[in-house]
């Protein structure tokens, strides 16, 4: 049966009802305005499918700017009108919206069985930023629940089905939303350039939420950078829009994730004040922002010099951070509060609890790079979609037609899963050359580390050969990169990876190791020797000289850590911990020298 829009004389109500649909995110005002108009009309004439155009209208401009629970009830209203005018495509787009309240109310499990019950006929029946409005919503639940493989199959395809051409503003929703999913995985530089497509595709649109939650997501992308000074005009944007219908809403301010940015870049007052914002708003029961709140609390009682109440803060939270049963609470969030705890600790001369905080960090750390190497998001998304014309072209071969438009159909079809071969083809090829690489330095990062150190201890010990590791950190760099700016201490990490890569043999493999450390792994090498090559290298970089706009820098020191794996016939991680615990040492001794490690003991199993 076609759907009642599709048989019956459209009425003005109706036109307004449409048109206010497609302009949710391209005029945020316009589209309800239209919505209030069209239902008023709706209601007067006893037209029920305008009713529930207006209404579903109204209730996704509710979700966005108010609370789920006064959105959900137009939705529900919305779906009762299209099942009674039999029209699919709306009742799929109002049980979309019923799905996202559950989300956006926390129940991210629930939400997620609702919106798969809708997939296969809504990719059967929706188009274009409809069809991704649906994939959107399961994206963001299995983005909730940290499954970013799944979560990035369905944003790109949403994505594809609503470019800018077609997709009423929606694609830059999914350029914000694919950058906070790279955010939960550590990939701050890709996030970065999404925001930064959705916020040029937002300057056509009048759309201040989208506006504001886009700046969010910079705003969080530069405060992981450590850029936080960056950050504030941003903040000031934000903070400049009003908490209403006209602005950003009164759902989802995030006054916690700014003020987090704000006493990172060192305004305390500004942060107070955001602070007790986050404290006062009304917020749905989201893990994350639980979180936030508590390390933005934690940070100003810090900053106040209140170490033992900032200390409460982050105990008031632990519960919900160590419990395993809370769905919705992500890696990023759960290394910031390991961040705060080791900064509180140590300012508390407490270096046990704070080392402690800072392992935890980096197994969180781990944890994220792990997700990210499993998700190959992009190539995901191509994945999702070549199975499903693969079972369309396995459908079409079971029942055949004969004629001539069921041919040029299949061979149309055919055409299309050969073209999405050689992209996943191609892709994959990208993604091989660029996952074990790191932009900046042009060494290998920590995942190609963790794949190749293994290999290297094995070949160490069948020739009976020593494997020196040496974990190196760059002293003072973060006091450098505050006073000389970001773009001096990225030159000085580039060129600490030219050392590293110019002054080492063939067989020497360097690592960047995260922010400004640096590992490197030198075969028949013994600790004793590898100190040495190291001291060497010390020399060499103190003696450097980088030209500055106005003066140049010198002197610069490195600290390290060493061992080989005669010393420690173990693990390869233990072989890190060893390094990276000497490079502690190094530091806890006066920085600008060369520990060896004790041998590390295996646990057994």
């Amino acid at each position: 049966m076609k759907p009642a829009s599709a048989r019956s004389p459209v009425s003005t109500a109706l036109r307004l009802a449409r048109r206010s649909w497609r302009l949710q995110h391209l005029d945020s005002a316009k589209a309800i305005a239209l919505a209030d108009q069209a239902l008023a009309q709706a209601l007067a004439s006893d037209d029920v499918l305008a009713q529930a155009w207006a209404r579903l209208s109204r209730g996704f401009h509710l979700m966005y700017f108010s609370t789920p629970a006064e959105a959900a009830p137009e939705l529900a209203n919305a779906q009762h009108g299209f099942d009674a005018m039999h029209d699919r495509v709306g009742h799929l787009l109002a049980a979309a919206g019923m799905a996202r309240c559950l989300w956006r109310e926390g129940r991210f499990g629930h939400a997620l069985e609702q919106a798969l019950l809708l997939r296969d006929e809504g990719l059967r029946v929706l188009r274009y930023d409809e069809r991704g409005i649906l994939l959107n919503t399961i994206a963001g639940c299995y983005s909730a629940l940290g499954q970013s493989e799944q979560a990035f199959a369905y944003m790109y395809q949403a994505l594809r089905d609503s470019g800018p051409a077609r997709g009423h503003g929606f694609d830059a929703v999914l350029h914000c939303n694919l950058a906070h999913e790279l955010l939960q995985l550590g990939d701050c530089d890709e996030a970065l350039r999404h925001v930064d497509l959705g916020l040029a595709r937002c300057r056509s649109l009048n759309n201040a939420r989208l506006l504001s939650v886009l700046l969010i997501n910079r705003i969080i992308c530069l405060s992981e950078l450590n850029r936080p000074q960056e950050a504030l005009p941003d903040i000031a944007r934000v903070l400049a829009l009003p908490t209403d219908a006209s602005g950003r809403g009164t759902m989802g301010s995030h006054f916690e994730t700014l003020a987090i940015a704000v006493l990172q870049a060192g305004d305390t007052a500004l942060g107070a004040e955001l602070v007790g914002r986050a404290a006062r708003a009304v917020r749905a029961p989201i893990p994350d922002e639980y979180l936030e709140l508590a390390v933005a609390s934690a940070m100003l009682a810090s900053s106040n010099g209140e170490l033992s109440q900032a200390r409460d803060h982050l105990l008031e939270a632990l519960p919900l951070h160590a419990s395993p049963a809370v769905d919705g609470l992500s890696l990023r969030v759960r290394c910031l509060f390991h961040l705060a705890q080791a900064d509180v600790y140590e300012r508390m001369s407490e270096p046990a609890l704070a080392l402690a905080a800072m392992r935890a960090c980096q197994v969180l750390h781990g944890e994220r790079t792990r997700r990210a190497s499993h998700a190959r998001y992009q190539a995901a998304a191509l994945h999702t979609e070549l199975v499903r014309l693969q079972h369309k072209l396995d459908e079409n071969d079971l029942r055949r037609h004969a004629t001539e438009r069921a041919r040029s159909e299949l061979q149309a079809m055919n055409e299309q899963l050969s073209r999405k071969v050689d992209e996943v083809q191609a892709l994959q090829a990208a993604l091989k050359q660029q996952a074990s690489r790191d932009f900046l330095t042009g060494l290998f990062n920590r995942r190609h580390l963790n794949d190749t150190l293994p290999s290297m201890l094995a070949l160490a010990r069948r020739d009976q050969q020593p494997l020196a590791v040496a974990i190196i950190d760059l002293d003072h760099f973060k006091a450098t990169n505050d006073r000389h700016g970001h773009a001096a201490g990225d030159t000085l990490l580039a060129d600490f990876g030219q050392l590293l890569a110019n002054h080492g043999r063939k067989s020497d493999v360097a690592f960047r190791y995260g922010g400004e450390e640096f590992c490197l792994l030198m075969p028949r090498t013994d600790a004793l020797a590898a100190r040495r090559k190291l001291n060497a290298l010390l020399r060499l970089w103190r003696n450097s000289v980088f030209p500055l706009a106005g003066g140049s820098l010198s002197g610069l020191t490195f600290s390290a850590g060493v061992i080989d794996s005669r010393l420690a016939p173990v693990q390869s991680d233990l072989l890190l911990k060893a390094a990276d615990d000497a490079l502690l040492n190094a530091k806890r001794s006066g920085r600008a020298r060369v520990l060896l490690a004790e041998a590390p003991s295996a646990t057994l199993q």
